[in-house]
């Protein structure tokens, strides 16, 4: 009589796998550190540790809880004013630990001038400003 137990999926068939979560905000003025309306990379980071969230919420019913960031690249500014979407793609999964892919792209920027002060532009492909590999752990 065969077993009435599933089993686990192999490794690597883990339906949770390429899990993605998008969250968009706008950069307000608030947040600028830098000339030229710069904002700090920690920033987007904290983007990431709320959609990170999100996916552990969507994947294991647990907020789960921030290990360590890998390979955290700043590739392009980040501005006040801008329309950012951070996005997270679970990517490895193990019995305790989520292997998160993160993506900051600047999806709009203010593009001020004297005559039309709120003139803002989409950035049509999205500008990637900060790329990075993070693990969390749940329960």
């Amino acid at each position: 009589m065969p077993d009435p137990t599933p089993s686990p999926p192999p490794p690597g068939d883990d339906p949770r796998l390429g899990t993605v979560v998008r969250h968009r905000c706008y950069v307000a003025h608030g947040h600028a550190h830098y000339a030229g309306g710069l904002v700090d990379g920690a920033y987007g980071l904290g983007l990431f540790g709320d959609a990170a969230t999100e996916l552990c919420i969507l994947t294991d019913g647990d907020e789960g809880l921030f290990a360590s960031y890998d390979d955290v690249q700043f590739l392009a500014p980040v501005r006040a004013g801008d329309v950012v979407e951070a996005r997270a793609e679970l990517v490895g999964a193990g019995r305790r630990s989520r292997r998160i892919r993160f993506v900051l792209e600047v999806v709009a920027r203010g593009d001020v001038r004297a005559d039309q002060p709120g003139r803002a532009v989409a950035i049509s492909p999205p500008l990637v400003a900060t790329t990075a590999l993070g693990t969390v752990v749940v329960p």
